[in-house]
């Protein structure tokens, strides 16, 4: 099976690539607490716009109703404005999330890949 989303990139790997290679190595800190997967093997972080002084992640949730939505989207949003060092935005979009936009691997242990 072969994964859409593996080449995901965010505007900021063309504005502020160095930027957007720290930021998403520090996005691997943040896990989902029901499965233990970060946020970015699941492919819940879908852009990073990088400005002069703000940044803003655009994230889906794996379920609309994610009882731990407020907190990993806060989570994400604290990790990134640390490496940043700029004030960080969470956009959160209803987009309905698969397992095709996790990393290649990263589900094994759910029996997903």
């Amino acid at each position: 099976m072969t994964n859409p989303d593996q080449n995901l990139t965010w505007q900021a790997d063309s504005t502020h690539p160095e930027l957007a290679e720290i930021t998403r190595k520090a996005l691997r800190e943040v896990a989902d607490p029901e499965i233990g997967i970060s946020v970015i093997e699941l492919g819940l972080v879908r852009d990073l716009v990088i400005e002069l002084d703000s940044a803003q992640l655009i994230m889906i949730m794996t379920s609309p109703f994610c009882p731990y939505a407020p907190a990993l989207l806060e989570m994400a949003r604290l990790k990134a404005e640390s490496v940043l060092k700029r004030d960080t935005k969470v956009e959160y979009l209803m987009d309905m999330w698969d397992p095709s936009m996790m990393e290649e691997g990263a589900g094994a242990n759910w029996g997903l890949w």
